[in-house]
């Protein structure tokens, strides 16, 4: 016990001092906020969220990631009587982790499907709230992917394969809570008065994470239920900020305690799937499963309840078109295989992507973000290019934008065949007409790009 003590008072001391080089940040949200966002977070837009882990193993219920808590703390009836009709009296779940092989995951497949979506970052799962970590955590003693399960440590392997694709940056979710360890909920009964899980769990994973993996994302989640002095947030990012192998090029989200969502860290998650309005003036991300009952694998899935291809691209450009980037989640199978269904959906994203990615990678919002006098149609900017990206294919070969004011030097394409310029006729006092190619491009995706050079 006097070790562990010792340990928590050290790892204080680690994330509350800095050294002293370079711009320092203090720990209070004015100085967190004020730091610049990675400039790489904003050009990349797209990124693949993987949730993995023990939960992959029942893969049932509406929110499978969430089993544990629906059977044993909710006790929801579909998993109660899911457990009665699948396993023995007295099955535990900790007794999934011995089924959680992974003996079909390479690492070097899954970079690679990554890769061909199209994405530029790859958010992983390191611990969900039923506290099994993806790595060999000290901190969680057979209760980890080295010690029990699959024997190997998921989140170097998945890391070092990522990181040969030129382009892909590497990232990782962690859930702060744990629903049932009990030093957390000794905390919680306290009315997080005391932090024995924070300074003997909470935080040396956090540090043990940064420090062996060097994520360039920290997807930061399981906070709601405490303030963010209870997990002592702002010590943590003013040394990964300050002091951190990382500090130069990290990322962080806004989940650091109840009350931060929206308001504190670096870009805002808000909610899951969140979907603004309007324009956000600050940077944000929708996060979004293609299984649209379940970020984590479940076994019952039905075809009806996947997002199919263009609505991913319907969805992914409205977020990019106000700002946002858009991170689309698959849960692998218990065994590491990914579902052929995600895998298409995923590799439709990155052809419609390979045509059309110009108009998404590095955009900005335009000074008008959409319109809808004849299709729907989305803007972003890049490069003083306008980009009116079309989710319908007009019924006319003459097609009207609003929008846009011509020039001497307007030069408009469509990105499917960006040689060929398209005859086009301002109308005033804003807007043009541009006359369509005669067969629509074949696209997957059922989006199209007018590239708009010379508009403002």
């Amino acid at each position: 016990m006097t070790s562990l003590i010792l340990r928590s008072l050290l790892l204080a001391a680690v994330v509350a001092i800095s050294s002293g080089n370079g711009v320092r940040y203090t720990a209070n949200w004015t100085s967190i906020d004020s730091r610049p966002l990675p400039v790489w977070y904003d050009e990349s837009k797209i990124g693949i969220f993987v949730h993995w882990g023990v939960f992959s193993v029942p893969g049932y219920g509406q929110f499978s990631e969430w089993f544990w808590q629906s059977w044993r703390g909710a006790h929801r009836a579909d998993e109660v009587e899911f457990m009665k009709k699948n396993y023995p009296v007295g099955f535990k779940y900790a007794d999934f982790a011995h089924y959680f092989k992974a003996q079909f995951f390479d690492p070097d497949e899954w970079a690679e499907i990554f890769e061909a979506s199209g994405a530029k970052y790859v958010v992983f799962t390191s611990k969900h709230h039923e506290g099994f970590c993806n790595w060999p955590s000290a901190d969680s003693w057979n209760w980890n992917s080295v010690d029990t399960g699959p024997h190997r440590d998921l989140v170097g392997d998945l890391a070092a394969a990522v990181r040969k694709r030129k382009g892909l940056h590497f990232g990782l979710y962690h859930s702060l809570y744990e629903w049932f360890h009990p030093l957390y909920l000794k905390d919680k009964a306290s009315g997080y008065k005391t932090q024995e899980f924070v300074f003997r769990k909470a935080l040396p994973e956090l540090v043990n994470l940064v420090m062996t993996y060097k994520p360039e994302l920290i997807w930061s989640d399981g906070d709601w239920e405490a303030p963010d002095t209870y997990w002592n947030s702002t010590e943590f990012l003013a040394w990964l900020y300050n002091d951190s192998p990382v500090k130069d090029f990290v990322v962080v989200n806004d989940r650091w305690g109840n009350g931060c969502y929206c308001k504190h860290g670096g870009y805002y998650n808000c909610a899951d799937r969140f979907t603004p309005g309007s324009l956000p003036n600050h940077k944000w991300e929708k996060c979004q499963s293609i299984d649209n009952r379940s970020w984590g694998y479940r076994r019952n899935m039905k075809l009806i309840e996947l997002m199919d291809l263009p609505t991913i691209i319907t969805d992914m450009v409205y977020v990019v078109a106000l700002g946002g980037n858009y991170l689309l989640n698959i849960g692998p199978m218990e065994d590491g295989m990914i579902s052929p269904l995600f895998e298409e959906r995923l590799r439709g994203m990155g052809a419609w992507l390979g045509v059309n990615g110009e108009a998404i990678y590095s955009s900005k919002p335009w000074r008008l973000q959409g319109e809808n006098t004849t299709v729907p149609v989305w803007y972003t900017s890049k490069n003083n290019t306008v980009y009116a990206i079309l989710l319908e294919w007009p019924s006319k070969l003459l097609f009207d934008l609003a929008a846009p004011k011509t020039s001497a030097d307007t030069n408009v394409t469509i990105l499917d065949d960006p040689s060929v310029p398209l005859k086009w006729v301002s109308t005033a006092p804003t807007g043009l007409v541009v006359l369509m190619p005669d067969i629509m491009p074949v696209s997957p995706g059922q989006g199209w790009v007018l590239k708009l050079e010379g508009v403002v």
